[in-house]
């Protein structure tokens, strides 16, 4: 017994002599700074739900914060509602606008994509037997991917998003991973000369798998969350060179290094800023708090970084008469100093 317990104990000391090692390397490369290049990641629905007109909130986005970069999604459940008929007109409008103010667009395309609730799936996948809705989604990648591969404003596509994350959530219980990787050789094949990101959660996995699929890789980067228990926790005590020695490790480099989602907005105590008190919000997100996160991610050795939450930056411009956080993004973008 004595034995046991005694290795027990040795092992339990190595595990965490081991993470006070890992940590102490990544602060020693949290020092060095890189230039980054901001963007944001837009969503149509997310706009429409806060602020009524998804329209207005993008085309105010690109006028005033112009951003150089922007990344938004052809949803599957937008663009096919009803099978085997494709409605682009949403997405031709972001692209058109896009390319009106020499936007450069990270377009999405898959089942998962973006925002709540993750996978978003026509409601007539459901009647469908796993092959046929396999099928049906290369197809609709297929379609995606034709009409848009000689838009101007095309930068990259991104293929899913963070589709090997280690749990499911949303609408994502019948999620198949594996798809992607005739997804990615699809879109590949359709349009050879773009390169392809693919994304993963920042601090909830490896990313072995992601990292090896696509041509560029994009990590989420969130420094505060609020639990399904509302419980608020903080990775502040993680140094941003974790970030820079995990890509570095699986093979990517600066120029193929993103972070594709970096927290902007609070998370809200029932999914709704609408009946979530402000200083209730600003618990996980306040200006303070930004302005870190803009500052940090230039530590992280990533190339560029989409700011998530312009559709919350807007609401709380037009419905709270606060825009310290708009402001603050359109100086970002045309200084790339932080306003204070």
């Amino acid at each position: 017994m004595k034995k046991l317990l005694k290795f027990i104990f040795y092992t339990f000391l190595g595990f965490i002599g081991t993470i006070v090692l890992l940590l102490l390397i990544s602060l020693a490369f949290s020092f060095k700074t890189y230039p980054v290049t901001y963007g944001i990641s837009f969503n149509q629905q997310q706009a429409e739900y806060l602020n009524g007109d998804w329209k207005k909130v993008y085309e105010t986005m690109l006028s005033e914060l112009r951003p150089p970069y922007i990344r938004i999604a052809a949803m599957w459940s937008e663009v096919e509602v009803e099978k085997g008929v494709y409605n682009f007109a949403d997405v031709d409008w972001m692209m058109e606008k896009a390319g009106e103010f020499e936007t450069e667009v990270l377009l999405v395309v898959g089942q998962k994509a973006p925002r709540w609730p993750e996978c978003h799936v026509p409601n007539w996948v459901e009647s469908v037997s796993k092959e046929e809705k396999r099928t049906a989604q290369l197809a609709y990648v297929q379609a995606v991917v034709e009409r848009y591969k000689d838009h101007p404003a095309l930068e990259w596509w991104q293929v899913e998003n963070e589709p090997f994350i280690g749990f499911k959530f949303g609408d994502c219980e019948q999620y198949d991973s594996s798809l992607i990787y005739q997804e990615v050789q699809l879109v590949k094949q359709l349009d050879p000369d773009r390169k392809i990101v693919v994304t993963d959660s920042g601090e909830l996995s490896t990313w072995h798998k992601s990292t090896q699929v696509g041509d560029v890789f994009g990590t989420t980067l969130y420094r505060m969350v609020r639990t399904p228990n509302n419980m608020i926790f903080s990775y502040d005590w993680l140094p941003a060179g974790y970030y820079f020695l995990k890509s570095r490790l699986w093979g990517k480099t600066y120029d193929n290094f993103i972070v594709a989602e970096l927290q902007a907005e609070p998370w809200f105590t029932d999914g709704s800023a609408h009946k979530t008190p402000i200083d209730v919000q600003e618990e996980t997100m306040n200006l303070e708090r930004m302005e870190k996160h803009i500052e940090y991610v230039t530590r992280t050795g990533a190339s560029r970084a989409y700011l998530w939450g312009v559709e919350w930056w807007y609401w709380m411009k037009e419905n709270q008469g606060d825009s310290r956080y708009w402001d603050v993004v359109g100086g970002v973008f045309r200084n790339r100093e932080i306003t204070k």
